[in-house]
């Protein structure tokens, strides 16, 4: 599958004295390494000097009776040209234009515009006896050179803002027809100021490199929300050292898998293996009778039949390599679960892909298929199910442990068989009791959701990419613990959608799995899989241990609260 990769720009420097800012590096277009309006303008006139030439060309050999289907060098490239700057032209300009035609100027814009949001009940700043200068940036988010503040508004923005505020210009053209981000990003987020009446003081504008995310990681941005990173380990894991960087909001998540990690390493640190990897979309289509349905299913099922549905399922990325169907039926309604490995990428896209291929092939043979939709939640996406937890999806690790029993007294602060029986009763027995679905743990889905966060995966796949059971024993007769968790369904790519980001970017590199594997494709995303179930390992260690020390109330009053006196704000 084709990856489109953007290079971080440069970013804004803090400092506030009156040093000139260097001048970014001017957003390349996908086309072209040169700016977006320099391609269009290349294009533009490519196509204007092709036709030209041909017209006048073909217009010479009418009148000199020359057949016109013989052609020379020159006019075999002047045709290329034309047609590649016609498709270049058509892709530019013509989706807004066909937007605009099929919605109308209302529809999305006030969607937009006309939503009420709350006050953003940003805390006033406590008062300091003397100001301090501004931090530096981030060296995450910053690179040598610096980024220009964004400029005042212009007369030709606040024309463009009265339109979008009228409804006569669509808020989702902007970065089309503006051709820059940052300042379509700056006209839709004072749009949205005027219509709603909120000022949106707390959330950041500049610094962030929204040419990035257009067109895979988010439309219609008016800001960036701000999320500290903290990193846990070393990790020991397979016999390697890994800093695991979370993104999170709740105090003592860090302090507590940063323990786990201590424990683990101190013990001759964890082993993890994947056991499958295999990304599942299943498309629902109906028959005409159940026998049809069950027909079309056996004709899947069919081992025979593997190599033509491989070779039509693998035809649209390199990287994908189908694995199997698994079909089920209700009534006359078929759902079939492919299967494929995706090379480095998450594959949500890339498996979709090649099940539209088959979905084309199979209507060949079964016209009476009627496609319902290519997700029919068999899956399943973003939702728990008991298919993921017994089938899995994505990777299937599992990761174990043998913690000693001095680290369990010394740096977990109880012993193992208080553990044992904790885990038996709450993630077991507890879990069993509650009927749930994949959540016989204590809190993966807390480290799951940090680390997908800071390394740019969809947090919405926290949902199966969580499911896991933690299993406790004592060992080497009672006095050490084996811990271990059985993850089936995680969910995560180093290349595509976040991950491309600066930040996310640069999280994914300090764990030495940023972007794709030159030698293994999947190696990457499969150790990323690893290192995942090897941070809720020690998440799991960590918590159990405070719950059965009766520390978890003192260690959350500790690290889970602000110091601050919150009357001093009240109005």
């Amino acid at each position: 599958m084709e990856l489109r990769r953007r290079l971080p720009p440069s970013v804004a420097s803090a400092s506030k004295g009156p040093k000139p800012a260097l001048e970014a590096p001017v957003q390349a277009s996908d086309a072209l390494p040169v700016p977006i309006r320099y391609t269009n303008l290349f294009f533009s006139a490519l196509f204007a000097a092709s036709l030209v030439f041909l017209m006048r060309r073909w217009r010479e050999k009418v009148r000199l009776s020359s057949p016109l289907h013989v052609v020379g060098l020159a006019e075999i490239v002047a045709i290329v040209g034309l047609v590649a700057s016609l498709i270049y032209l058509l892709s530019f300009f013509g989706i807004a234009f066909v937007q605009s035609i099929v919605s109308s100027n209302d529809e999305e814009d006030d969607f937009l515009l006309d939503e009420s949001t709350e006050p953003s009940g940003a805390p006033v700043p406590i008062p300091a006896p003397a100001p301090s200068p501004a931090p530096a940036p981030c060296s995450l988010l910053c690179s040598a050179l610096t980024l220009e503040k964004m400029p005042d508004l212009t007369a030709d923005d606040e024309e463009i803002i009265s339109s979008v505020v009228a409804g006569k210009i669509p808020s989702y053209v902007l970065e089309s027809k503006l051709g820059d981000c940052r300042r379509a990003a700056r006209i839709r987020r004072e749009a949205l100021r005027r219509t709603t009446g909120r000022d949106l003081e707390g959330l950041p504008l500049d610094g962030f490199d929204y040419a990035s995310i257009l067109g895979q990681c988010c439309e219609l941005p008016i800001g960036y929300v701000q999320l500290p990173v903290g990193v846990a380990g070393p990790l020991l894991l397979n016999g390697r050292r890994y800093y695991v960087p979370m993104a999170t909001t709740e105090g003592c998540l860090v302090a507590s898998t940063n323990r786990g990690c201590k424990a683990i390493s101190e013990s001759g640190g964890a082993t993890a293996i994947v056991l499958r990897d295999g990304m599942t979309r299943a498309p629902a289509v109906r028959l005409p009778s159940a026998r049809c349905a069950a027909e079309l299913k056996a004709f899947l099922e069919d081992r025979n039949n593997f190599e033509t549905i491989s070779l039509v399922f693998n035809k649209s990325s390199r990287f994908a390599k189908f694995q199997g169907i698994k079909c089920a039926l209700a009534g006359r309604n078929l759902y079939m679960r492919f299967s494929c490995s995706t090379g480095d990428a998450m594959g949500m896209n890339m498996v979709s892909k090649g099940v539209q291929n088959v979905l084309d092939y199979l209507l060949s043979d079964f016209p009476d298929m009627e496609v319902i939709g290519i997700s029919g939640n068999y899956c399943s996406d973003k939702k728990p199910a008991a298919v993921n937890w017994i089938e899995g999806r994505g990777k299937s690790v599992v990761c174990e442990a043998i913690i000693k029993e001095e680290v369990v007294m010394k740096i977990l602060k109880i012993n193992v068989p208080a553990l044992v029986e904790l885990n038996m009763i709450k993630n077991l027995a507890g879990s069993a009791v509650a009927g749930a679905l994949g959540g016989f743990n204590a809190q993966a889905s807390n480290i799951v959701s940090a680390v997908f966060i800071a390394t740019g995966q969809d947090p919405a796949q926290n949902v199966e990419s969580s499911h896991c059971i933690t299993m406790m024993e004592a060992v080497n007769n009672g006095k050490d613990l084996h811990i271990s968790v059985t993850m089936p369904s995680i969910e995560v790519g180093t290349v595509g959608g976040g991950t491309q980001l600066a930040s996310q970017a640069a999280c994914l590199d300090l764990l030495g799995v940023k972007g794709a594997s030159l030698d293994t494709p999947g190696a990457n995303a499969r150790l990323l899989a690893n290192i995942v179930a090897g941070a809720v390992l020690a998440g799991e260690l960590s918590l159990l241990s405070a719950l059965a020390a009766g520390q978890l109330v003192k260690s959350h009053m500790k690290y889970n609260r602000s110091n601050r006196d919150f009357t001093k704000f009240a109005p």
